[in-house]
């Protein structure tokens, strides 16, 4: 009897989809080869589970499709590649931070991991201290777990032209060529197997369920809780507890702090709690979920060729297999036109994974870009919209846009006020962003833009999700020097305001707080702050 067919394992850790990207896309390029590969996010297990249920050490399948993980399974496997990224000041992805308390547990030992051999690649920006930092100390637990590793961490820097994939691309190669190394049953197609694009087509993730909508009971048409039923479906949602907001916040202020001719459009907005409010502490971070261009949402559904007002749920693939699929899925019918509205980022930045799948439908074989430079080129320019209408041979069925087209993420903003001084309020300092590409093409950022375009008097009614900082507030007895440059100066600004709240009642110790801008001329400052302050110009 022959040995047994190697496997893979490629954890992932994301907070804005690029880390689920790129794991995807490895799982792919080692099926390619011959290598069954499972994708799986870190996130996919139950802590209290697992350790009342020690006996058993996985649930996942082998079919690169995203399923239960239970992390006392890690001794057993014989590679393991782990992709995470890092966002901000070296802060872990929400879904990476349960696993990473159980990867700190005292009682697993140096030799816990003895046997298995691993690879870690990192998604950040060379532009923060922090850089790659969750990657790095991943890569340090795991050596001191006793594992082994397969080659030198990845570390792929958003900086560069080409972003991670700049990284990625040599790195995959060169991880290919060592497993192979280690043991060519990894891969009985050869490391640097090439594979006819045509072979690879395979069923989409997901299915789409149509509905007709005199056959939905009355209660299923309310909207309360259309945005939790809508999330819950996407295929893109990254995170357990994102579905259902925390509250919901309504404009009160819309203040333009530049003044005209300024080169930036930087804005005070202030919001108050619609019907419950959420207690949080100077220097908390708020997600708006905002409201796509209308327009944009029409173009996409009649380009696509589909009815707005069918009522749709959306299922994964891996649930009919098992034969359990009317009893794992509740979801309740949606309307199209809203579940695209909610979930799918239509005039987002498209990833490369789109144009790997986009390519394998193409009629216009010559015009669609094969090198990364080429395709590089492309995301920086179009659209998902701007694709589908510059490639009109291309009709990609709803289930593969589902799958594809970037996920409306909440956009994250650190609160500029501190609820000691503003009861009930949550304040935001936000600069618009807007740019052009290098073929002259205008872009704006989503979320600002929206937020600009608001006024108190529409009432808008804004979903919102609350985060802890990783920026505690200090005592009021310890001084505080501050660097803000730019809208930097936000969260900075809460805590001014709840140090002159404090030094009411109390004293309090002082606060400098340095600011700098491009245009600091222009940029008026008390206003900003809120509070009296001495100004001093460095």
């Amino acid at each position: 009897m022959g040995e047994k067919q190697r496997k893979l394992l490629v954890l992932y850790a994301s907070q804005t989809g690029n880390a689920l990207d790129a794991a995807e896309r490895i799982g792919r390029e080692a099926e390619r080869r011959g290598c069954p590969a499972s994708i799986v996010s870190t996130d996919e297990f139950d802590p209290v589970w697992n350790r009342y249920n020690s006996s058993v050490t996985s649930l996942r399948t082998d079919d690169c499709c995203h399923i239960l993980f239970i992390p006392s399974s890690l001794p057993h496997e014989e590679a393991i590649v782990f992709v995470v990224s890092t966002t901000g000041q070296g802060d872990s992805p929400d879904s990476f931070k349960e696993f990473w308390k159980f990867l700190l547990q005292r009682n697993l030992g140096n030799s816990w991991l003895q046997r298995v051999r691993f690879a870690v690649f990192g998604l950040g920006d060379s532009g923060y201290r922090k850089y790659n930092f969750v990657a790095k100390k991943l890569d340090k637990r795991l050596l001191d777990l006793g594992a082994t590793t397969i080659i030198e961490k990845g570390l792929g820097d958003d900086q560069h032209p080409s972003g991670y994939e700049a990284t990625l691309d040599p790195w995959m190669l060169s991880l290919w060529g060592t497993l192979y190394q280690i043991n060519p049953k990894y891969f009985p197609k050869g490391p640097d197997v090439v594979i006819p694009r045509d072979e690879l087509i395979d069923q989409p993730k997901f299915r789409i369920v149509y509905h007709k909508q005199e056959t939905l009971e009355p209660a299923l048409m309310v909207e309360s809780d259309i945005i939790e039923r809508a999330r819950e479906m996407s295929p893109g949602k990254l995170s357990k507890d994102k579905s259902k907001p925390d509250c919901f916040l309504k404009m009160t202020k819309n203040e333009v702090l530049t003044k005209a001719g300024s080169t930036k459009d930087v804005r005070h907005f202030e919001f108050q709690f619609v019907s419950s409010s959420i207690k949080y502490e100077v220097g908390d971070v708020v997600e708006l979920l905002p409201s796509q261009d209308s327009s944009a949402i029409d173009a996409f559904i009649e380009r696509c060729d589909l009815d707005p007002e069918s009522f749709i749920t959306v299922h994964p693939r891996e649930t009919e297999s098992n034969g359990s699929f009317g009893e794992v899925i509740t979801h309740v019918p949606i309307k199209l036109k809203t579940f695209v509205e909610l979930t799918m980022d239509v005039t987002s930045a498209l990833p490369r994974r789109y144009f790997s799948e986009l390519n394998m439908r193409r009629q216009d074989c010559n015009t669609l870009p094969h090198q990364r430079d080429g395709m590089t080129s492309t995301i920086t320019i179009r659209s998902v919209l701007e694709v589908l209408e510059d490639f009109p041979s291309v009709q990609m069925p709803f289930e593969w846009l589902v799958q594809l087209v970037p996920a409306l993420k909440p956009r994250a903003f650190s609160i500029s006020s501190s609820p000691l001084a503003y009861p009930a309020q949550v304040h935001l300092t936000v600069s618009v962003v807007s740019w052009m590409t290098p073929y002259k093409r205008p872009r704006k950022g989503l979320c600002s833009t929206w937020l600009a375009s608001l006024t108190p008097e529409q009432g808008v009614n804004i979903p919102v999700w609350f985060h802890k900082s990783s920026l505690p507030a200090p005592p009021q007895s310890v001084p505080l020097i501050l660097v803000g440059p730019g809208t930097g100066c936000a969260p900075f600004r809460g805590f001014i305001a709840e140090r002159a709240v404090q030094a009411e009642t109390s004293p309090t110790a002082p606060v400098m707080f340095f600011f700098g801008s491009r245009n600091g001329h222009r940029f008026f400052i008390p206003r900003l702050l809120g509070v009296p302050c001495k100004r001093r110009r460095c």
